[in-house]
């Protein structure tokens, strides 16, 4: 295996490994008792993974007591540092620190772990217990989230602060394993990080070599030098070498906290299942240790005290350096009350942008397009977001390097980067996994409306992002562009099939599908009134404008043309196609209504009347959308899409030769009044 404190000379070397020694004598019960917390929680859920735990008790004892900005009485004060713990399987390790630091995470909620309904679920959850920042599990995730709210207060901080009134002056701290280092898209945030870009120098990762996965050996799939990729990528690096070495520890937290434009990696080494007769292998990482096995480590490791019992003695060493770290929270309540005082509306706007909150009127910038032109939805989603944008200051995204085709620039505002974090635009090149996650990380910080963008058939790269901020309930808006068999030329490779039927089978997401301008603008207002996540789906192709009184996204669907024997659902492009079969049946005598349906999740949240009035059940329906069929089958009873990739060729070629067609939704129509 590649020694990872072998660095090169101009990187940080703040000490040498040694021979697994034991903490100091003095401070050995108290991160021992981080250790115990683990074993015993999770041999008695009987499942875990008790080896990160044990091996990174030290470091977390540290942080959480000499270094964090933390209050267990207030978790959520705005100026507090986040702490992400990247490698979510090693859950009781936060958890032990909770507790012991004196968060409201009791014993009991320990004896817990894994169980249904426990404050303390396997993986860290956003929301469900206090003191954790962001859902982490997946792997790579947290390490990612972590460079989003590091970017977040850097923007913060260029918006409100004050010479001497530095209301938002924290620091974003992150563990992660080898398993975040192979995911790519820790490579791709990384260097997004970098001194040569974003500069986030108040963000601090340790990065724990184990040497160990759950396969086994590590070199057996990783042996590449860790401290010289990110030196590449511009992060300043320090080796901590032994994690159990506190002293080394403080010295590698000094050389981060005095490095003010690189991101700081900070390499520990720890023993996985520290004292444990498993030791350094990959039975340490993900089962219980066992009976036996948990014994002959409490005999090791000199812990004489029987299951969830913590001495006194402990409590007090947590939790009187840990007060001592929450006097930064009040520190902080008096800068605040000067800032109040000289700076009122700044103050007013900070407390209503961390809350979450929009602002007053901000809905009368709601654009009005009329009928007649043909506009795609990726541009009238554009000027939407543009006329949004001086009414929300705190909305803010960029583009995976595809700007001029999704057009979500916001207009007289400069970039986000190195040196100047006023802008509202982010470059965040073609990183479609580490952007997702990055707005997740910035939207979990708060003060930050973030949205992304990127063509709909690469949302294949985002699906992890995506499903953890419908899990979070993060209010991130993902803006998909190029959304069906409508952009035509450029092939199957770029033309969404299945896309929209995967997204919403996701519980907790809204996708957006817009038919026109003006239901692309109120899908942008919809989204950012929402306080979870949304997904607008945008076409490439320019579409009709219909009756702005006639439509209306904040109730799902709407009747967009009338007709009382049958009704045609359609989203998006597909609402033209659907109109052009209703005059065919015309023609017929056949009087069809088209509805159009932009947004599933919120027409079924609607009263079983209100539906009803739009599709009453009794109604013959056809479905018709480009894309596949399966997710229609709840409103319709036929469907006209596609189970097979597109194919290179113009749009309206397309259209004809896939079978999306007015004449085909006329006769799946007719053939359900058996009128054919």
């Amino acid at each position: 295996m590649t020694d990872q404190s072998d660095l090169r000379e101009d990187l940080v070397v703040v000490n040498k490994a040694s021979d697994v020694p034991g903490p100091a004598e003095a401070q050995g019960d108290a991160i021992n008792a981080i250790r115990f917390l683990a074993v015993d929680a999770i041999e008695r859920a009987n499942s875990g993974h008790p080896g990160t735990p044990m091996g990174l008790a030290p470091l977390a004892y540290r942080l959480f007591t000499r270094y964090l900005r933390h209050d267990p009485a207030a978790p959520d004060w705005p100026d507090r540092d986040r702490f992400v713990l990247s490698g979510g399987h090693a859950s009781m390790l936060l958890y032990a620190s909770l507790h012991l630091s004196g968060y409201d995470l009791s014993i009991d909620d320990l004896r817990q772990f894994r169980q249904w309904g426990s404050r303390t679920p396997g993986h860290p959850e956003r929301g469900m217990t206090p003191g954790v920042e962001i859902t982490t599990g997946p792997l790579g995730q947290g390490f990612v989230n972590a460079i989003g709210m590091a970017l977040a207060e850097k923007m913060l901080a260029a918006r409100f602060n004050r010479p001497g009134l530095e209301i938002v002056n924290h620091r974003t701290w992150a563990f992660c394993g080898e398993g975040d280092m192979m995911e790519g898209m820790t490579s791709e945030a990384s260097s997004l990080a970098g001194r040569l870009h974003l500069a986030l120098g108040k963000l601090t990762v340790f990065f724990d070599t184990n040497h160990v996965t759950l396969e086994g050996q590590a070199d057996e799939e990783f042996v590449e030098n860790v401290a010289e990729r990110f030196d590449a990528y511009g992060w300043h690096v320090a080796d901590a070498a032994d994690v159990n070495d506190l002293a080394a520890i403080d010295k590698a937290i000094a050389s981060a906290e005095a490095e003010t434009e690189r991101p700081s990696l900070v390499l520990v080494h720890s023993h996985i299942g520290y004292g444990s007769p498993v030791q350094d292998t990959a039975k340490a990482h993900g089962s219980p240790l066992g009976e036996e096995n948990v014994a002959k480590t409490r005999e090791k490791l000199g812990w004489a005290y029987p299951p969830f019992e913590i001495p006194d003695a402990v409590y007090a060493d947590w939790r009187d350096q840990v007060a001592e770290r929450a006097t930064s929270h009040a520190g902080w309540q008096d800068l605040m009350a000067r800032y109040r005082a000289d700076q009122p509306e700044e103050a007013a706007e900070f407390d209503r942008v961390m809350s979450g909150a929009l602002p007053r009127g901000w809905r009368d910038a709601l654009p009005v397009f009329q009928p007649g032109e043909r506009v795609a939805t990726r541009v009238s989603g554009g000027k939407a977001l543009n006329a949004f944008a001086p009414r929300v200051p705190e909305l803010a995204g960029g583009t995976a390097d595809v700007l001029p085709s999704t057009h979500t620039a916001v207009s007289g505002s400069g970039d986000v980067n190195q040196g100047d974090y006023s802008g509202r635009n982010i470059h965040f090149g073609i990183r479609e996994h580490a952007m997702g996650a990055i707005c997740n990380g910035m939207a979990a910080h708060g003060g930050i409306r973030p949205f992304c963008s990127t063509f709909l058939s690469f949302r294949d790269y985002m699906v992890e992002p995506i499903r953890l901020a419908a899990m979070m309930q993060l209010p991130v808006v993902f803006v998909f562009t190029h959304d069906s068999i409508g952009l035509g030329e450029d092939g199957p490779t770029h033309q969404p099939i299945e896309h929209l039927a995967s997204m919403r089978a996701t519980p907790g997401l809204r996708v957006i599908r817009p038919a026109d301008a003006n239901e692309a603008a109120q899908a942008w207002a919809e989204a950012l009134a929402h306080a979870g996540p949304t997904v607008m789906v945008l076409s490439r192709q320019g579409l009709p404008t219909l009756d702005a009184a006639a439509v209306d996204v904040g109730k799902g669907a709407t009747v967009v043309a009338p007709g009382d024997a049958a009704a045609i659902i359609a989203t998006g492009s597909e609402v033209e196609v659907a109109l052009g079969a209703r005059d065919l049946l015309a023609k017929k005598g056949i009087g069809a209504r088209v509805v159009s349906m932009p947004c599933v999740e919120i027409f079924r949240d609607r009263p079983a009347a209100e539906r009803n009035k739009v599709l009453p059940p009794d109604m013959p329906t056809v479905a018709v959308e480009a894309a596949a069929p399966y997710s229609w089958y709840e409103f319709a009873d036929d469907v006209v899409g596609l189970t097979r990739f597109g194919a290179s060729a113009p749009a309206d070629i397309l259209y004809q030769k896939l079978g999306i067609t007015p004449e085909a939704v006329a006769d799946r129509v007719s053939r359900l009044l058996d009128k054919p």
